[in-house]
């Protein structure tokens, strides 16, 4: 909830001035509240004292007042206080805004060699080669690519299975890496693939050009080969001898994946984070199904409800850090991320977490017949007969893209401190708003919040780990906050975006 009292938030007494805070009772102890201020910084406190700050009654020489205060929650001196300290951090906080997109994804095919249900395009059989990108789209969208202005440009190859067009993939980054002789980026390369049949010559390419490898792993074999059918039923054992050749060739940090979690993933919190470890890697990003592709069709299979969601992860996460604590590291990728919105004053630019939307503003999509959309999200509800996201063609200047519906759909709907709800929720400093998701799943870009799952998803995360936060053990604690901290074989936050 958010506070805002009249008179210019002056309190009755002269000790100190209000400054814009939001509230929320916390689902642990209601008589305890979450209190924010408009910058992202936070306090617990018991809701009683939250009281006497309102009303105007708390000494202003308490050490609660100082915590407030160095908090932006309230300003003792209101003749000589500034609000500069407040602006440089919404500043720091909002800085991936800074030179536009920088996750630029290239759609080189939707040929696959999967049928996974859950899969959110719509994939093509191996022999339709009509829908590979051809030569003209991939030189247009190399060149609109350099139209934006980002330092940063992050390269990724999505699908289907991009390999399986690895002409197109290959030609492409030569293309841009010769376009940046004169451009003088900062490049990173990522390609999304099963790592199916890779052969010498692609990972040759990969060494030269320093790609990172992105793969799915869903846990043990009888659930991914379940979760992840493909002829022959050996999935697993194909993604398995990838990865390890993939790591020979390119080294132990090159290759991350993440796991989409269905209705059968739910029975295995504890396997799923074993098979990681047993791998060797030291992340493990534990990510939902989303409404679109096939996905779609299958949910009332495959489904499940958040409260379902969120029991697996409890206990998934207390494995985690169960695996820490017997010496061997190990993050879950987004409640570092969460994380890092509460313990740090660091954007990182993941596109749940964005406000303005990540939505166009962080991301580009060229897919494989030359659409342009502002959002991996967007290209799939056009796969589903919806273009309501499209932004144009490669064919057109950035200009027109920007200028398109589309986009203006995007950004009336784009800032959450401006939404119903969100406007008053305690975590919008922290949080995100994503009008494609709730377009997707209500009908609208702004959606209902209160029966929102995106916002029940976002709030359910934060609520559970600010009391992991409060309750932790200082040795959890200090797993947790070393969460936030750059680390190697960390999945991408470009490939969840």
């Amino acid at each position: 909830m958010k506070f805002q009292p009249p008179e210019a938030f002056v309190s009755p007494t002269p000790g100190y001035r209000l400054l814009p805070m939001r509230f929320r009772r916390l689902p642990w102890d209601p008589e305890r509240v979450l209190v924010t201020s408009i910058a992202g910084d936070w306090l617990l406190m018991p809701r009683v004292q939250l009281d006497d700050v309102v009303s105007g009654t708390l000494d202003p020489r308490s050490s609660l007042a100082a915590d407030l205060e160095a908090r932006h929650i309230i300003s003792s001196d209101p003749a000589r206080s500034t609000l500069v300290p407040v602006l440089s951090q919404l500043r720091t906080r909002k800085r991936y805004l800074d030179g536009g997109p920088a996750l630029h994804i290239f759609v080189v095919s939707l040929r696959c060699h999967h049928t996974c249900a859950y899969c959110q395009v719509s994939r093509q059989d191996l022999t339709q080669s009509a829908f590979d990108m051809a030569e003209r789209a991939a030189e247009l969208a190399v060149e609109r690519l350099f139209e934006w202005p980002s330092p940063t440009l992050t390269v990724e190859f999505q699908g289907g299975e991009p390999l399986l067009h690895f002409a197109r993939l290959r030609a492409i980054t030569e293309r841009i890496q010769a376009r940046n002789v004169l451009e003088r980026r900062e490049l990173k390369f990522v390609v999304a693939s099963t790592l199916h049949d890779l052969t010498d010559e692609q990972l040759a390419f990969f060494s030269e050009h320093n790609f990172q490898l992105s793969t799915s792993l869903d846990g043990p074999e009888w659930l991914h080969n379940a979760n992840r059918p493909r002829p022959g039923r050996d999935s697993y054992r194909r993604t398995v001898e990838g990865i390890e050749r993939a790591r020979r060739h390119l080294g132990e940090d090159s290759v991350s994946a993440l796991t989409t979690l269905t209705q059968r993933s739910l029975s295995a919190p504890r396997e799923i984070v074993d098979e990681y470890r047993k791998f060797g890697f030291r992340s493990i990003f534990l990510r939902p199904l989303s409404p679109y592709g096939f996905a779609r069709k299958t949910g009332p299979r495959i489904g499940y409800t958040l409260p379902e969601f969120f029991a697996f992860y409890r206990t998934a996460f207390d494995h985690i850090l169960a695996t820490n604590r017997s010496g061997y590291a190990m993050e879950e990728v987004y409640a570092s991320l969460i994380l890092s919105q509460l313990l740090t004053p660091f954007s990182h630019g993941y596109v749940d977490l964005r406000s303005p939307t990540g939505v166009g503003l962080g991301t580009v999509v060229y897919d494989y017949d030359g659409q342009v959309y502002p959002s991996d999200e967007a290209r799939m509800l056009a796969a589903m007969g919806d273009h309501t996201f499209a932004l144009g063609r490669v064919e057109q200047p950035v200009s027109d893209w920007l200028a398109s519906p589309a986009m203006a759909r995007v950004l009336d709907a784009g800032v959450a401190e401006a939404l119903p709800s969100c406007s008053d929720c305690a975590f919008v400093p922290l949080c995100g708003a994503d009008p494609v998701d709730h377009y997707a799943r209500q009908g609208d870009t702004v959606g209902h919040r209160p029966s929102s799952d995106f916002c029940a998803k976002q709030m359910g995360f934060f609520d559970l780990l600010l009391e992991l936060l409060e309750k932790a053990h200082p040795s959890e604690r200090r797993i947790l906050e070393s969460w936030t901290l750059p680390q190697a074989g960390r999945v991408p936050a470009v490939e969840a975006a």
